[in-house]
């Protein structure tokens, strides 16, 4: 097996430092099969845009290391850059065996935000150490994203807690190359009182550590491109989108419920590649490739 590159040459970090260089994000699509991977890949080559292609560990408890070696095999060959990234690893077990995957894993969110802040901090340290060893970049969520996420362990229950400077600092000093704010944002489902962002927190976030680490957006949905602008101006620069891509999925697979399965997948893969191409004009991201 040949040796990883170095941290300095990492995949999810140069196509994050290049989007804070020129202003603008990248779409982080949350993926659960191959057909939304396939639809990140050939959006990112048709807009010209970087683009990360975002796993879950259901991907690992379900199908072993099958469809993390698929996505790495598609991001990697594509003819822009493309990453693959661990979104929500929940337990220090998961991230150490993602990041032992040979050849997979380009970044991995250490998301230790369900334990108490101390034990938060000191399992995040240890990973990001795991991670780095490995020329792998690591994310982390100081405070916590209200809400759950399908193929995240449910978390809904528990109280979101918003982020502070003070705190965002105390994280970088864990040595994570990614950080994902709590400005009011929210896995899910916004619920009757609508989305309602501090993006005063998230400037003051950022002018507290944005030169340090890539500040990430969960919980985009529902956001319009204005929103997005927004939240870019307060140094987002990758934007995780889950149902704005996978919920076109669902609605073809309604709409041509008894069709061949082949022509199910292609205009399913289509209707995915058309949203995620919009992103990219909203983000900025597009013919940056």
């Amino acid at each position: 097996m040949a040796p990883r590159p170095p941290l300095s040459e990492n995949r999810s970090m140069s196509i994050l430092n290049k989007a804070l260089a020129e202003g603008y994000a990248v779409p982080a699509m949350c993926c659960y099969n191959i057909e939304s991977i396939i639809a990140t890949v050939k959006a990112a080559e048709a807009a010209r845009s970087p683009a990360m292609v975002l796993l879950f560990p259901w991907a690992i408890q379900y199908a072993g290391d099958a469809l993390v070696k698929a996505a790495a095999e598609a991001a990697h060959s594509a003819s822009v850059p493309v990453s693959l990234h661990l979104d929500h690893c929940q337990t220090p077990e998961l991230v150490r065996r993602a990041a032992d995957i040979p050849d997979a894993f380009d970044s991995i969110m250490c998301d230790m935000s369900h334990y108490e802040k101390e034990e938060n901090l000191k399992l995040t340290a240890e990973l990001v150490k795991y991670c780095h060893e490995r020329g792998i970049a690591a994310e982390a969520e100081p405070g916590r994203i209200e809400g759950g996420e399908d193929g995240v362990a449910e978390t809904a229950d528990l109280e979101g807690l918003l982020t502070t400077p003070e705190e965002a600092e105390e994280f970088v000093a864990t040595g994570i190359d990614m950080l994902a704010p709590a400005f009011g944002n929210v896995h899910g489902e916004y619920g009757p009182r609508g989305i309602q962002l501090e993006y005063d927190r998230l400037d003051a976030i950022n002018k507290k550590v944005g030169d340090r680490v890539r500040l990430v957006l969960h919980g985009a949905d529902p956001f319009d491109e204005e929103i997005f602008r927004k939240c870019m101006a307060g140094g987002v620069t990758k934007v995780n989108i889950n149902k704005g891509m996978n919920n076109h999925y669902a609605w073809t697979q309604e709409k041509m419920r008894g069709k061949p399965l082949t022509s199910v997948i292609e205009k399913g893969t289509e209707a995915m590649q058309v949203a995620i191409e919009r992103y990219m004009h909203w983000l900025g991201s597009a013919g940056k490739a």
